[in-house]
């Protein structure tokens, strides 16, 4: 069997979760016509990135009006969805990768762990990983500045992901360090990288929603504005690769302690 994801770049509307979420069905309906059995969204795409939104009133993931839309979408499509999302849970929130599943209940699946300095006021960091099995191929999830330090998508490889997937949203200026970041966990890891960008509104989010190799080889981008863009995901590339380059493989898990000599040139 073959895994088809399929990865959006798209802007939201700020605070309009109800226009966000009919966006995602449509999404959803594309990627399906494409043969997609996974489609991932950027980052708070149902509700958008936006200060003063995350400051009000959120959905709360008990509540599946906010995601009828997308869950309606996914029902008939057969096809599941990421839809990151600011949620409210009472006693904190968080920036929160939800699983779509046709036929089944909402998960919220995964918080973004290392939070970006303004959400920090805001939003509590997430206390765990996840990954899910489509397919027979694993996929772990991670929210845009996880991606960020290579110990987050280590510790997906090391509990046996094959994808890591990021929902991303990054400010002018960050194309040549979101490029990077991405490659280098896919090279790192001999896994597949799926990024999808958030585009527009608020702060003119730049997008870049792209598909890395286990090579941390860029196979497949978003060329528009906004759209999507399907790939399939083959387990014996991943072999392939870590065959290949076999950092993963020659990784040592203690490095021991670190020795130092002092100042080691005299001052005359």
């Amino acid at each position: 069997m073959t895994l088809r994801i399929a990865t959006v770049q798209a802007e939201a509307r700020p605070g309009d979760v109800a226009s966000n979420a009919l966006r995602a069905a449509e999404f959803v309906t594309r990627a399906q016509a494409e043969r997609a059995d996974l489609v991932v969204f950027p980052e708070t795409f149902l509700t958008g990135y936006d200060t003063d939104v995350f400051a009000g009133p959120l959905p709360h993931i008990d509540d599946p009006e906010p995601f009828a839309p997308i869950q309606r979408s996914v029902d008939r499509a057969g096809t599941a969805a990421i839809v990151n999302c600011a949620l409210d849970h009472g006693v904190h929130r968080s920036l929160t990768d939800v699983l779509v599943i046709p036929n089944r209940p909402l998960i919220a699946a995964y918080a973004k762990q290392h939070l970006y300095a303004p959400e920090r006021a805001l939003f509590s960091p997430g206390t765990r990983g996840f990954t899910f099995t489509l397919k027979g191929v694993r996929i772990a999830l991670s929210v845009c500045y996880d991606a960020n330090f290579p110990e987050h998508a280590a510790a997906a490889a090391a509990a046996g992901a094959d994808v890591y997937v990021n929902s991303g949203a990054y400010f002018p200026g960050g194309e040549q360090r979101r490029d990077l970041h991405y490659a280098a966990r896919a090279l790192d890891n001999g896994i597949y990288v799926v990024f999808s960008g958030l585009v527009g509104a608020p702060h003119g989010f730049i997008g870049g929603s792209a598909v890395f190799d286990p090579l941390g080889t860029r196979i497949a981008r978003v060329h528009d504005r906004e759209g999507l863009v399907v790939v399939d995901i083959d387990p014996f590339a991943i072999a392939s690769a870590r065959r290949q380059q076999t950092m993963w493989n020659d990784r040592r898990s203690d490095l021991g302690p670190y020795a130092h000599t002092g100042e080691i040139l005299t001052l005359t």
